[in-house]
């Protein structure tokens, strides 16, 4: 038998704050007011990849728009 590795689904708040290079209080806020995406767990929250790169995606396009 052969085992299958998990690979991890959630990010913490914090885990996000490290990969966008940004501040675990403006994490929070970005978060809390909806701008990243999250689901509470229980009383964790807990954040997909997924909404880690639509909420970076957003960022960019909203400043090419600026700069165009």
């Amino acid at each position: 038998m052969s085992a299958t590795a998990i690979q991890r689904k959630w990010h913490t708040t914090a885990e996000v704050a490290d990969m966008l290079g940004f501040g675990l209080s403006k994490t929070k806020m970005l978060v809390l007011s909806g701008q990243i995406r999250s689901v509470v767990i229980g009383r964790n929250r807990r954040i997909l990849p997924l909404w880690v790169d639509e909420y970076v995606t957003r960022v960019v396009a909203t400043a090419e728009e600026v700069a165009a």
